[in-house]
């Protein structure tokens, strides 16, 4: 059977899991049968290794990665490298999370892994541990029609999603971890008096404050992280399996600050590591929980790594959703643009005829289907610079888009996305512009093929009145030409003119001349 590798490079510790994988039965992901079973229905564990390896300490407050922690982090890697060759995995996927993001030295770790362990290491937002962390719970539990709020507590951040009836209403990456925490507030304090407790709460709301407004009622709080499953051995609601009762966390809470952190590490079984983060990991889930009103809080038992396997398996069976993950980013659009005031009805129409081209027009730009989706994110998201101003709103939208989280988008196909829409409209790319300037050679050629694309598809709705309502094209490389053939209203002269007028980079691009037929027929 295939075998498969996580490695989390997090700020407290750096985990490896392997595991070997039977396919995933399409129905049965189909029928939600598997989440209720949890990944260990078709997963056997062969190898699951930790390093007590701290990043977050020095970066939290230096801002850099300390030499010796580099050091022992690639020590660590070259000793999952070696176990994973043991193994003989078929595929892996290596992350790191809030220390190494933050660190302006984290790139010196990222080469080192590479060429000292052979690791392909990839740095992640916070949004995308939201996303695999949402993943793998939704795989264990079957949430229904309930609002469940997922609380993943680690090192150097929180992560924040709400989960409405199957759908992600919402999701923030706070600056608020157990490390972060130690040292900023705890650092050299032997036990936690009433004033550190304070000053702990202090810091948890003011983090809090953005995001709790946003939350509204939550049916269910569930938590992810080695921290809330030790709170779930220590204080085990009755009658929810795998659930933490507040209030006795609560009680146990104030006896843990009243301690050092050997005497919690004796009274209670606890790593070394574990015995000094519980304190401010605890004090985040109990201000949640008692804000939120939750009297129990659900500790799955999964987390970063079987969120990133999940993945793993299912692409490497061909069961992995795609086309319900492109829904899930198209939605994330939509409600960015929500909150910029765009207009929602032109951008789905853009999209859907963006969407139309691409397919039609393959055979001439040859982009894959990621491509595909690149072009409907940008398409969704190109005129939300209007919320700033109308003038130079296309470079607008380039900003806002490059600073926002969409789930589902790494970084650098975000910068892409934020040039692409930055170019549906006025001037062609050029090297002189911030931003495409940065892009690599592969990069500009996606942001000028796709942007061609998008003016096109953008002026198909020039009066933002959808009068066109389909558009196909037909491409007659011979003649050096593409046909548009439009079905709609009658009064379209301003949508037809302003097609032929936004067709200047298409043309540059492909050689290839637009013209639109008259009759509404075509392909």
């Amino acid at each position: 059977m295939p075998r498969f590798a996580a490695i989390d490079v997090g700020s407290n510790a750096i985990r490896l899991r392997v595991v070997e994988a039977t396919a995933p039965s399409q129905v049965a992901r189909a029928q939600g049968l598997l989440p209720g079973a949890g990944p260990d229905a078709a997963w056997k564990d062969l190898a699951t290794l930790r390093a007590a390896v701290r990043l977050g300490a020095e970066v939290f407050l230096s801002g850099r990665l300390a030499p010796n922690s580099v050091g022992q982090a690639c020590t660590a890697l070259r000793e999952f490298r070696q176990e994973m060759d043991r193994w003989k995995v078929d595929a892996y996927r290596a992350i790191a999370t809030s220390a190494v993001r933050e660190a302006k030295n984290g790139s010196t770790l990222v080469e080192r892994a590479r060429r000292e362990a052979g690791i392909a290491l990839e740095t992640i937002e916070g949004v995308e541990e939201a996303r695999l962390i949402q993943l793998a719970v939704t795989r264990r539990l079957p949430l229904g029609d309930k609002r469940a709020l997922l609380i993943d507590v680690g090192g150097g951040s929180t992560e924040l999603t709400l989960v409405d009836r199957g759908d992600t209403a919402f999701t923030m990456s706070l600056p608020l971890g157990t490390v972060r925490m130690l040292e900023a507030y705890l650092k050299g304090v032997k036990t936690v008096d009433r004033a550190r407790e304070r000053l702990l709460e202090e810091a948890i709301d003011r983090a809090l404050s953005e995001a709790l407004p946003q939350l509204g009622g939550v049916d269910i709080l569930i938590g992810t992280g080695g921290n809330v499953e030790t709170l779930c051995d220590l204080c085990p609601a009755k009658g929810v399996p795998r659930g933490i009762d507040v209030a006795a966390a609560k009680v146990l809470f104030k006896k843990m600050c009243g301690m050092s952190n050997a005497e919690r590490r004796d009274a209670y079984e606890l790593r070394p590591d574990r015995a000094d983060t519980i304190v401010p990991a605890t004090a985040i889930f109990m201000r949640l929980a008692t804000v939120l009103k939750a009297t129990t809080i659900v500790s799955p038992g999964v987390g970063l790594t079987a969120g990133v396997l999940e993945e793993l398996v299912d692409k490497f069976f061909h069961v992995w959703d795609a086309a319900g993950e492109a829904e899930r980013v198209l939605e994330a659009c939509a409600r960015i643009g929500r909150r910029f005031h765009f207009d929602e009805a032109h951008a789905r129409h853009v999209c859907r005829f963006a969407s139309q081209l691409f397919d039609d027009l393959q055979l001439v730009h040859a982009f894959g289907e990621r491509d595909r989706l690149l072009l409907r994110v940008a398409a969704m998201l190109h005129d939300i610079g209007d919320y700033v101003h109308y003038s130079g709103h296309h470079k607008h939208s380039q900003y806002l888009i490059q600073h926002a989280d969409i789930m589902g988008i790494t970084p650098d196909e975000r910068a892409i996305v934020a040039n692409i829409a930055r170019y549906h409209r006025k001037g062609p790319p050029d090297t002189s512009h911030p931003g495409y300037r940065d892009l690599d050679k592969e990069g500009r050629g996606k942001v000028r093929g796709l942007a061609g694309i998008l003016r096109i598809a953008d002026a198909l709705d020039r009066e933002h009145k959808q009068k066109i309502e389909s558009a196909r094209a037909a491409m007659d490389r011979a003649a050096g030409r593409v046909t548009l053939f439009l079905r709609g209203a009658d009064d379209r002269e301003l949508e037809e003119w302003a097609v032929l007028s936004k067709a200047a980079l298409w043309r540059d691009e492909y050689d290839l001349d637009v013209e639109i037929a008259k009759a509404e027929v075509g392909p």
